[in-house]
């Protein structure tokens, strides 16, 4: 297979060799490709090797002969987001999403378009914890795992007033009861509505997603978790941290 031009965002690079890369991508028409690039060392490699970082959207020429192609050339597209502090994590987040779900060599337009809409959201600074659950969302939705999040799996409508937790199967189920752990795992019916309609919803609400979304998550990975979640629990940042993501403006979760 040859890749002509092929438009893509690099989600991962790493050494490889002495003067190479293995790098992967996420294309409309491909999913994600593993790439090989040689001989990226040096003055005159520096393009390339700048155009070959995460998040940065590039156009690329390879050649496939086994599971990984061989990259001829590639090129930016535009300027990276410039990116500091929780938003740094986010990204890696969102990219290891990537690299964990998407399969190889198979269409993503969805995923392709959700990953693009994310990456500008991150870079116009937009609030980071409702940036991934909608990423998650829609993530969820181009992978054929996604369901109504305003109708519960028994098809009624959803109650802003109630809690849910989140079952793959099933899709949103109704707590019963007021056990603090169920309390905890379960996000408001008003979050779920306002997941439905892509329109922000209040802090409490918004913090109330982060667990129930995670375990559909959780689930799809086959049962085991992110390193991005291991490292966010190591930092101290399981729940918001801050004044701002008070606000919901920051905070990778």
């Amino acid at each position: 297979m040859r890749y002509t031009a092929e438009p893509a965002f690099v989600l991962h690079a790493r050494p490889w060799r002495e003067t190479s890369l293995l790098v992967e991508v996420l294309s409309a028409e491909h999913g994600r490709v593993g790439l090989v690039a040689r001989g990226v060392q040096g003055a005159k490699r520096h393009a390339l090797r700048a155009a070959l970082q995460p998040l940065q959207s590039i156009r690329f020429d390879a050649v496939q002969r086994g599971e990984l192609a061989q990259l001829a050339t590639a090129e930016a597209t535009d300027a990276a987001p410039l990116l500091q502090g929780d938003a740094v994590m986010a990204a890696f987040y969102i990219n290891e999403l990537c690299l964990r779900l998407a399969p190889r060599q198979d269409p993503q337009p969805d995923l392709h378009a959700a990953y693009g809409l994310a990456r500008e959201r991150l870079r116009e600074g937009e609030a980071l914890a409702w940036t991934l659950r909608r990423f998650e969302r829609d993530l969820l939705e181009a992978l054929g795992f996604g369901f109504a999040f305003d109708i519960d799996g028994d098809g009624r409508a959803v109650d802003p007033a109630a809690r849910y937790t989140l079952d793959p199967e099933h899709g949103p189920r109704r707590v019963l009861g007021e056990r603090n752990d169920a309390r905890r795992e379960s996000a408001m019916g008003e979050a779920l509505l306002a997941l439905a309609a892509d329109a922000m919803p209040q802090r409490d609400a918004l913090a109330s997603l982060r667990l129930p979304l995670r375990a559909i998550l959780l689930h799809t990975l086959g049962g085991r978790g992110l390193k991005s979640w291991e490292m966010l629990g190591a930092l101290g940042r399981l729940g918001q941290v801050g004044p701002a993501a008070e606000r919901g403006e920051k905070g990778p979760e």
